[in-house]
């Protein structure tokens, strides 16, 4: 389960992020709406272990230790922080995510040889930007995936992608239905699709999510945890 509790981020000049509330049972996909791009990158940030909230509890399992947390989660296409270069081919992409890997959870073989596992070969020599929406984000999940303590994925506004909830969110349900492994999804947008009736929360609220979508909250780094 991933835990937070009333999670802040100071901004310069107003809050980043207001004292937010919420949870996700293991195995479960969240859906968070945030006010603003830098509201959702924080606690996108946040969530994932990549920045220490300014105040408020966070805790992944029983732990709520920031290694921990980061060492079992994936910040998935974060804006200015890790979305891939529009100018990469897909295979010099998955060459640079693969090399980040600790070498003992490395999948064995080169980018090439990934890519054929996964019966991606196909997309090694295209643009990243010719990339529909969909295959985009089906992509950058295998890879956060590749790595076999990722048990946490955190995206960060993966709707900007596209209006159409189906541009992004069956790749997100998708990932958290996967049979041979347990996998927890927490999605940061900026407003929750009309329709989801899965578990959702707001920036702003310390309520915690709740069983039905919620209404979005309006909000405003702090210093991001080394790694």
């Amino acid at each position: 389960m991933l835990s937070a509790e009333t999670l802040y981020v100071k901004g310069r000049h107003s809050a980043l992020l207001p004292p937010t509330s919420l949870e996700v049972n293991a195995g479960g996909l969240l859906l968070v709406s945030g006010g603003g791009q830098s509201t959702r990158t924080a606690l996108a940030l946040v969530l994932a272990g990549r920045m220490r909230p300014t105040s408020g509890s966070l805790a992944w399992g029983h732990s709520a230790r920031t290694g921990h947390l980061r060492r079992h989660a994936a910040l998935i296409d974060s804006p200015e922080v890790n979305a891939p270069e529009r100018h990469f081919r897909v295979r010099d992409l998955v060459a640079e995510d693969l090399a980040l890997i600790p070498r003992r959870n490395r999948p064995q073989g080169n980018a090439a040889d990934w890519l054929s596992n996964e019966d991606l070969s196909d997309l090694g020599p295209r643009w990243i930007e010719d990339l529909e929406p969909s295959v985009r984000l089906d992509l950058l999940i295998r890879l956060a995936l590749a790595d076999i303590d990722v048990e946490l994925l955190v995206f960060d506004s993966p709707d900007r992608h596209g209006a159409d909830p189906e541009a992004w969110l069956p790749a997100l349900t998708g990932s958290v239905s996967l049979p041979s492994r347990l996998v927890t999804a927490v999605a940061v947008v900026a407003q929750i699709p009309p329709g989801w009736t899965g578990p959702a929360a707001a920036a702003g609220d310390t309520a915690g999510a709740g069983d039905t979508a919620a209404g979005v909250a309006t909000a405003g780094i702090a210093e991001e945890v080394p790694a």
